[in-house]
């Protein structure tokens, strides 16, 4: 079985299975594996696949809401109708069986006793690029509220606002509308409450180190560094950025507005976005060193 999966990079049920089938015949064990396509997966396990799709979803009357990201080496396999469906059955699982992490997901029963991470492994094989769930958020509300979500018209770019205080239909006008202005502005936190102390520090000591290469005279550091402070707050939490529609108005300010249309005090409870490739080192191709390498070789 050791040997096997060396060989095939396949796992240890398969190859266990590929022997039992082949009555412990090494070779046709190996030819079973190249046959059901799974050693052929695992070969192209360590590819970088980093682009792909986001699929998300809120369902129960914008209660529970699902943004997963499915990976792909292209994106041509990417806008394949198979892909396609396999985003949008990956979001109606984890909605349905809410497994804890990435992990947990891949080792969940999908169906006739195939678990996600066979499906995968078919979908591999048949697709012929690697093809990886890299991460997924699941919110459920706990308590009054609702959830908005947005998905960019490039399927590769979705986010999710959870807005607390009632279910009133101007606050799920505002859950959509903060899923708008996450997608476009990026905030890191929702409340400066939330900035980690470490983040907060290491910013004030860049701005020191600007005040002391700009010779500001100390005595006014403290001023200059509140002003600073404020600015940061405004680009990273979202409840203190400039509204996107109108930016004479700040989210928080938006948020009391459509709390007093919906006759309730409304707060901003969690946020997601997921961006397709963000943070994955993709591999360039150089033509012309391929080019001149295979000259080279000629």
């Amino acid at each position: 079985v050791k040997e096997l999966r060396e060989l095939t990079g396949a796992g240890m049920l398969d190859c266990k299975k590929a022997l039992s089938e082949s009555a412990g015949d090494f070779v046709k064990a190996e030819e079973w594996l190249r046959k059901k396509g799974i050693a052929k997966a695992a070969s192209k396990g360590s590819r970088v696949a980093a682009e792909g799709l986001v699929g998300v979803e809120v369902q129960n009357g914008g209660t529970l809401g699902v943004i997963v990201e499915v990976n792909s080496e292209t994106d041509f396999v990417a806008r394949n109708d198979d892909f396609v469906k396999l985003t949008a059955g990956m979001v109606s699982h984890i909605a349905k069986h809410s497994p804890k992490d990435v992990d947990g997901l891949l080792d969940q029963s999908w169906a006739e006793g195939k678990k996600v991470k066979d499906l995968l492994t078919e979908k591999v094989a048949t697709i012929g690029e690697n093809i990886t769930v890299r991460r997924f958020v699941r919110l459920q509300v706990d308590g009054v509220g609702t959830i908005g979500m947005y998905l960019h018209s490039n399927n590769k770019v979705a986010t999710m606002v959870e807005v607390l205080g009632s279910t009133h239909a101007e606050a799920e006008a505002l859950a959509k509308e903060l899923a708008m202005q996450v997608a476009a502005a990026k905030p890191v936190y929702v409340t400066r409450e939330q900035v980690p102390s470490d983040v907060l520090e290491k910013e004030k000591e860049i701005f020191r180190e600007e005040l002391r290469m700009q010779k500001k005279p100390e005595a006014i550091w403290e001023k200059i560094l509140s002003g600073k402070l404020e600015k940061f707050y405004e680009q990273s939490c979202l409840v203190d950025q400039l509204w996107i529609r109108e930016d004479k108005k700040k989210i928080r300010d938006v948020v009391a507005e459509f709390g007093k249309k919906a006759g309730a005090t409304l707060s901003v409870g969690r946020m997601a976005r997921i961006e397709v490739g963000e943070g994955v080192e993709k591999k360039k191709d150089d033509l012309a060193a391929e080019v001149a390498k295979t000259l080279g070789q000629a």
